[in-house]
């Protein structure tokens, strides 16, 4: 019993402090924020959930049947409507919109049956567009699964987990170290924590210490800065989905927020984006590297364009919405609030498919 009792010591040291929230469903606590949305108080937050309509074409959209690599720069985005159905959809259903909810379903179930996305390419380009219209999936079905009979949720259960275990696909090269394999490890937990899986949550928090192992004293990634005019692109998309490993993680009583490995903690790199957004010239040592940057050939020219709304209505930085409703009081939070309320708040609701859906939704006070 007492080496028991020092193992146990032993977890929780590592871990961390643990949050007050100790029942894990995926990405968030369902039920509690769905009463939540139901209060006067989240009068705002359940405005979020509802602020983008349904679009009836939504029922007609078409499986896509495979992703694929892109030739040159950038993903496959031929799921891109079907993700932001996803989204605002389970936004809506979340607030209590039953025929959303029920639009969701469908537009799920008419998925799976077609086996959408199973002859997805086995490179990695596409596996990055996978893993970016999964996580919202299952999110999606972490809101949907108190309504399903036996038989749906069996369909839906039988389409998504192949589909989550295929991005668990070791490529070579430095993807499987950089944001493609924070992401993927990001879907791997969430699912893992929605359907009680601990093999894929660990997944997640394995990943989570080896990317604070793996930072810079200064709080850069190193794989990141190295991308020329997106140094500072790539950081924030690392940023999204630790915040996403952070979160699942607290669902299941777990302060990943506060863990350090080394001297390096979440908020170390969390300030070295602040720093760069604030001063680009911080990142240009690493930035000249000039690692696959994207369109833009001067390393000195830094993309901020993730801090403004994108195609779809969608927003790079929904990933805020998580540290913004979180009580911490260390600097980088205050920081990261001040730069919320100063270029933020105004885009709200904040969605995108990095942080699983409508973040202000989901968290937004």
């Amino acid at each position: 019993m007492k080496n028991v009792l020092i193992v146990l010591l032993l977890n929780v040291l590592t871990i961390g402090p643990s949050f007050a929230q100790a029942k894990g469903q995926g990405l968030f606590d369902v039920e509690l924020r769905r009463t939540s949305l139901g209060q006067p108080a989240f009068t705002g937050a359940r405005a979020a959930c509802l602020a983008i309509p349904r679009d009836p074409s939504w029922s007609s959209l078409k499986p896509v049947d495979s992703l694929k690599a892109t030739e040159g720069y950038g993903t496959d985005g031929t799921a891109n409507d079907y993700a932001w159905a996803v989204m605002v959809l389970t936004g809506r259903a979340l607030a209590g919109d039953a025929a959303s909810e029920a639009s969701l379903r469908d537009l799920m179930l008419s998925w799976a049956k077609a086996k959408a996305f199973e002859n997805t390419q086995v490179e990695h380009d596409a596996h990055y567009a996978l893993k970016r219209v999964l996580l919202p999936t299952v999110v999606a079905y972490s809101v949907l699964q108190r309504g399903l009979d036996e038989g749906q949720r069996r369909t839906l259960l039988g389409w998504i987990d192949p589909l989550v275990r295929k991005v668990d696909q070791v490529f070579e090269g430095v993807v499987d170290r950089n944001n493609h394999r924070y992401l993927a490890d990001s879907v791997l937990m969430t699912w893992g924590a929605t359907i009680g899986d601990d093999t894929l949550y660990a997944k997640g928090l394995d990943r989570y210490r080896a990317a604070l192992a793996e930072a810079r004293p200064d709080g850069s990634l190193a794989l990141e800065t190295r991308r020329g005019a997106r140094a500072l692109w790539y950081m924030r998309q690392s940023l999204a989905s630790l915040t996403v490993l952070a979160e699942v993680a607290a669902t299941r009583g777990t302060d990943l927020y506060s863990l350090r490995v080394g001297d390096t903690n979440y908020d170390r790199v969390l300030s070295y984006l602040l720093n760069g957004i604030a001063e680009p010239n911080i990142v240009m040592a690493y930035a000249s590297e000039n690692y696959i940057p994207g369109g833009e050939a001067d390393f000195r020219r830094q993309d901020l364009g993730f801090m403004t709304k994108r195609s779809h209505g969608r927003h790079y930085m929904a990933w805020v919405e998580p540290l913004v409703a979180r009580e911490r009081t260390g600097l980088a939070t205050k920081r990261l609030k001040a730069l919320f309320v100063r270029n933020l708040r105004s885009d709200r609701p904040l969605i995108d498919e990095f942080i699983g859906g409508n973040a202000t939704c989901f968290w937004g006070r």
